[in-house]
């Protein structure tokens, strides 16, 4: 079966060599095996190598492992017609929808470029500075690459276990109206676990929604609903990266597998368009400095001197309908009472957030006690760089 490979096959190859990971690259030098994208994979060796016969016979266990795979079942179309004439098209069927083959190619290599590209060894992404003890694990999505990234907890440092292609929204990320069609950048939670019992077809075996639209979120006046991670109906295997109305989309095995690590009310689920890495060690600074941060913000407060605690917040700050003169003005009252204050502060979790400016959301319980007051909440606070100095720029009950 020794036939000239079809122009379709020239820019799904040039994806496959071009991102082949290098020597010390690839993260713990695996590739991933989530999905189908192994057997994807191996079809394109041999296609690469010209071994057509041995391509077909990969596709055709590819699709008996995942019979809805559409993108399975047109390469094998194609690849039946090489055998009596050369094919000049990517899908070759007569009057095949240009703008659905399109979508598969754009499958194609986004699932290619998933396999052969993992994080670089020893890197994490930029997000995950701290979790929550209880947190277990974290989502970390990179709409650019239409993949999801799952770590792991392990002693306050996040260790990759998984990744898997996904679908986002149809005109893209940076969502900002309800029906805009675009996913959200940010960090959110998961809220909620939805039982396919509870669902239609549409969203396969399950859905979880997260906490969009979040308090910075509503800050920017960004609004809308119902984002969710779900799977797909029952007679698809995957969608192409763009065809979603905001949502994160995975195959539904790779959903049931996700399903197992996600806590409800604790998970993060934090949304880029291109992630940003960083080594361990610029890691390790990175988080400490921020530590350093929240707990010179925390003696200040225990210290009485109002002006040194107010220090550490924006001019900009903002929390429900107070401005930052509220705020102060409200502090100075209350620290005036005060004969001794002390702040405990546990469970710290920070993560960066996706985007141009450089914020944190950092989430702890906080035990405060006085002369005249002791409290226990669930905190969230919001911190900004400003001229090269983290501040807070909201702060509420989480």
């Amino acid at each position: 079966m020794a036939r000239r490979l079809a122009p379709w096959l020239a820019p799904l190859l040039l994806a496959w060599a071009c991102h082949a990971p290098a020597a010390g690259r690839a993260g713990d030098g695996t590739y991933s095996d989530s999905g189908p994208e192994a057997m994807l994979a191996r079809v394109f060796e041999h296609l690469e190598s010209n071994r057509l016969d041995a391509a077909l016979g990969q596709v055709e266990a590819l699709i008996k492992a995942h019979p809805n795979f559409r993108l399975a079942h047109l390469i094998k179309g194609d690849l039946l017609l090489a055998r009596a004439k050369p094919i000049k098209t990517f899908g070759n069927a007569a009057n095949a929808p240009a703008d659905k083959l399109a979508e598969l190619r754009e499958e194609a290599i986004a699932r290619l470029k998933g396999y052969r590209e993992k994080p670089p060894a020893n890197y994490v992404p930029r997000y995950l500075l701290q979790m929550h003890p209880q947190q277990k694990y974290a989502v970390v999505v990179d709409t650019e690459k239409s993949r999801l990234y799952l770590y792991q907890n392990v002693d306050g440092r996040p260790r990759f276990v998984a990744d898997y292609y996904i679908t986002h929204g149809k005109a893209g990320a940076e969502k900002w109206r309800e029906g805009d069609k675009k996913t959200p950048i940010g960090v959110y939670h998961v809220t909620a676990s939805l039982p396919k019992q509870k669902l239609t077809d549409f969203y396969g075996s399950g859905a979880f929604p997260i906490s969009y639209p979040n308090e910075w979120d509503k800050r920017l006046g960004r609004n809308g609903h119902g984002i969710w991670l779900h799977g797909t109906p029952s007679d698809t295997f995957s969608r192409p990266p763009r065809a979603s109305d905001g949502c994160v989309v995975l195959a539904n095995p790779d959903l049931d597998a996700l399903a197992k690590n996600l806590q409800i009310g604790l998970t993060p689920v934090i949304i880029s368009n291109s992630i940003e890495w960083l080594s361990l060690d610029d890691w390790e600074a990175e988080r400490s400095a921020l530590r350093q941060s929240i707990e010179r913000w925390r003696t200040d407060w225990e210290s009485r001197d109002t002006e040194r605690y107010l220090s550490h917040y924006s001019r900009r700050f903002q929390s429900g309908k107070q401005d930052y003169q509220q705020w102060a003005a409200q502090k100075r009252q209350v620290n005036a009472s005060k004969q001794w204050v002390k702040v405990e502060t546990r469970n710290i979790s920070m993560f960066r957030s996706p985007g141009k400016e450089e914020l944190v959301v950092i989430t702890f319980d906080q035990d405060y006690r006085s002369n005249n007051l002791s409290d226990q909440m669930k905190k969230r606070q919001y911190w900004i760089k400003e001229d090269d100095a983290w501040k807070i720029i909201y702060e509420g009950a989480a």
